[in-house]
């Protein structure tokens, strides 16, 4: 929007409010080929020059730095256009409304807050890869048990430290300790 001399605002950006493809490159840090992805998905919009030149609105910037903070939470780029689609394009979204965006993030953030709680005790111990490669692997994770759980670190991926990715039955420990002791 750009002011008049009678001190009202035109509707619109005016020319001198939209940013190149390479201007928005540079102030946002990403690549322009990461910004023509993000517009082809719908997270960005632009409009055309006459001679078909991309122009970005000043509030993409804060659009860019939104999917850039889900990404950092680990909401996909679908997930992040979800939440976009619910705010406005113009005028720029009010507080309260990236608010309720942001609301709609918490259990999600709590979430991953607590997975990574439960990584940082499990990164002393065994992880059950199923690689043997440690001397406690042969111990905790004999004939390769953590592999009947499925694929990946069973052992680091499990949401019990307690029980690893099977149930470990007491007789078969062979130290005498609950499993996520190690």
């Amino acid at each position: 929007m750009t002011a008049r001399p009678d001190g009202h605002r035109d509707p619109g950006p005016h020319h001198s409010d939209l940013l190149t493809i390479g201007q928005l490159a540079h102030r946002s840090g990403l690549a322009a080929s990461a910004l023509r992805y993000y517009e082809s998905l719908g997270l960005i919009h632009a409009t055309r020059t006459s001679g078909g030149q991309r122009r970005y609105t000043r509030g993409t910037l804060r659009r860019i730095a939104f999917v850039r903070a889900a990404q950092r939470v680990g909401l996909s780029l679908d997930e992040a256009k979800v939440a976009l689609d619910r705010l406005p394009e113009r005028p720029a979204p009010s507080r309260a409304e990236w608010d309720r965006v942001a609301e709609s993030w918490q259990s999600r953030i709590d979430d991953q807050i607590a997975e990574l709680q439960r990584l940082k005790e499990k990164l002393t111990g065994c992880i059950g890869c199923g690689c043997l490669s440690l001397s406690r692997c042969a111990l905790y994770n004999a004939a390769d048990r953590a592999a009947e759980a499925g694929p990946g670190a069973r052992y680091l991926l499990t949401r019990d430290p307690d029980d690893g990715p099977e149930p470990l039955p007491p007789a078969a420990d062979p130290c005498g300790t609950r499993r996520g002791g190690h």
